[in-house]
């Protein structure tokens, strides 16, 4: 595929990464298997609670179809199934697209939500609404949204502070613009790692310490450099100037880099052969695998951004990994069927699902009409029908919640919005979605929703959970 899978979409934006870092597989110190054996020890007394539940999200970028994927209408004329067909899945009367028979195979596993839905079918207000739970502030024809209110990730990092040297919130290969911190401070943006784990010579840059400076050297630096940035403005939490945001990130790094316990998590060369290859020797499968080495060292909430999905064109040959048309197009169905999939089969293997919250969504779904003649033909944007997977911490397998119209256009059974979504995942993690934080000037600012609570009443915003993926 591209080697810099930079976030590219349709709009021509260039998604940079908020701060590029990669990893080193240097040896680390056994400290995995302790946390997995902890966490296996939890799940058996059954004394797991939402304040020890970890997140992986893949994002899938560019707005995956849910014809293509999860919600496939083979009733539907040819015009608007395409090449997709209907398939069994591992649970009786739920079907999948043949574009994931891997993921049919685990539909035990997992509950699709067929009806999330919104209005705005720009991919920067798109990406701002599913990642923040909050509408973004300007209209929809702006092409790209950064982020106007604290995304779920570094919410969830404000609140779960990771007794590792590990950051709380990270993101692999890059970061969505619209999933930052806003107001609550470089601190809690997530910390990138870039690079693909796929390569043989896959480091994390700045992460391995130069042959001429020991582990000790490092640290006296890093000391004499706190000495000389006890200035004000370091230590002012409302701070935005860019030298705050790179000395936390400096400091961030510096306690990776002195922490064996995170360098052995980075290091995916420590995987069995066949660990690796049942989530596919691909830039995606082994970030995924990367992520789940990252959960299991503590990490609360870790992003998987896969780029181009995009698909105005050449939809079929693209997801079936038959060509690659541009970088707005890239991604395919094969990859991600594979990936994901041995995701959830090595966190169930491992006694890890009951602890680890699966999510895997992009920004909206496409348009049930097909674009142009086949096979060049595509899908546009469409905010008003989205599937969502969710799997673990407590969601229910076998399960399909919702409903779209017969062509998959509308959600019209038990329909929920991007509020209702972050609630959702906030209660998964033992964090009240009706929670306020509050702005340098004291603003209070819901963490659902981005309006005052009264407004939120008056508009219906702050969001209800998702009661079907309580068991």
């Amino acid at each position: 595929m591209f080697a810099n899978n930079l976030k590219w979409n349709c709009e021509g934006i260039g998604r940079r990464d908020f701060i590029q870092l990669g990893v080193g597989t240097v040896l680390g110190c056994g400290m995995l298997d302790l946390m997995r054996m902890r966490c296996d020890a939890a799940v058996a007394a059954g004394k797991v609670s939402p304040d020890e539940v970890r997140c992986i999200l893949l994002w899938l970028d560019g707005g995956p179809s849910q014809l293509e994927t999860f919600d496939p209408k083979p009733d539907a004329p040819l015009e608007i199934r395409g090449e997709g067909t209907a398939i069994k899945t591992s649970v009786p009367g739920i079907q999948y697209s043949n574009f994931v028979p891997r993921l049919a195979r685990v539909a035990d596993k997992v509950t699709i939500v067929r009806s999330i839905c919104h209005n705005d079918a720009n991919h920067g207000g798109g990406n701002h609404y599913m990642l923040t739970g909050t509408p973004s502030p300007f209209p929809t024809s702006c092409a790209s949204v950064i982020s106007f209110h604290p995304s779920i990730g570094s919410v969830v990092s404000h609140f779960r502070s990771n007794r590792s040297k590990l950051p709380s919130y990270m993101a692999l290969p890059s970061q969505q613009r619209s999933a930052g911190p806003n107001f609550l401070g470089p601190r809690h943006a997530p910390f990138v790692i870039g690079g693909d784990p796929n390569k043989g010579d896959f480091q994390v840059r700045d992460m391995v310490l130069p042959p001429d400076i020991s582990a000790g050297r490092a640290r006296t630096r890093h000391e004499l450099r706190e000495a000389l940035d006890r200035m004000r403005r370091f230590h002012d939490a409302a701070a935005e100037d860019p030298a705050v945001s790179f000395d936390t990130h400096y400091e961030q790094a510096c306690d990776t880099l002195s922490s064996p316990h995170a360098q052995e998590a980075f290091d995916i060369g420590r995987e069995p052969d066949e660990v690796r290859d049942l989530y596919g020797r691909t830039s995606l499968g082994q970030r995924l695998l990367l992520c789940r080495r990252l959960i299991e060292a503590g990490v609360p909430f870790v992003t998987c951004n896969n780029a181009g999905w995009d698909h105005h064109g050449w939809i079929f040959p693209i997801l079936k990994g038959e060509m690659v048309a541009n970088p707005a197009s890239a991604a395919n169905a094969h990859d991600m069927d594979q990936a994901l999939s041995a995701l959830l089969i090595d966190l169930d293997r491992r006694g890890l699902l009951d602890t680890t919250l699966v999510l895997c969504l992009g920004e909206f779904g496409r348009a049930p009409d097909l674009k142009q003649n086949r096979p060049s033909a595509g899908r546009e944007h469409w905010p008003h029908a989205m599937s969502v997977l969710m799997a673990g911490a407590g969601v229910p397998g076998g399960h399909v919640v919702g409903a779209t119209d017969k062509h998959a256009a509308y959600a019209v059974e038990n329909v929920y919005s991007p509020e209702d979504f972050a609630a959702t995942v906030y209660s998964k993690m033992g964090i009240d979605p009706k929670t306020e934080l509050h702005t340098a000037d004291g603003r209070p600012v819901p963490i659902v929703g981005g309006v005052s609570r009264a407004r939120a009443t008056k508009k219906g915003r702050g969001g209800q959970i998702i009661k079907e993926v309580f068991a």
